[in-house]
């Protein structure tokens, strides 16, 4: 293991269970190269939008960036 993943695995040891867990479906979904996790209905909706959003252009800025991020620390 690299030291850069030793570091994001120790980061993550701090998170809540629930974000522990999303990070590992998202490490485990890339590792793997396979299909992606299936979109549950009731969020597809918000993951169509978003991706509208992004072919337009529209990024949320740094500061969005960094108050959502700041969710998941401790």
């Amino acid at each position: 293991m690299t030291k850069l993943l030793e570091q994001a695995v120790e980061a993550m040891r701090g998170m809540s269970d629930d974000s522990q867990d999303a990070l590992a479906r998202f490490v485990l979904d890339v590792a793997r190269d396979g299909p992606p996790e299936p979109i549950p209905p009731a969020h597809r909706a918000a993951v169509l939008d978003g991706l509208a959003e992004a072919e337009r252009g529209e990024f949320a800025s740094a500061e969005e960036v960094e108050a959502a991020l700041g969710r998941f620390r401790r």
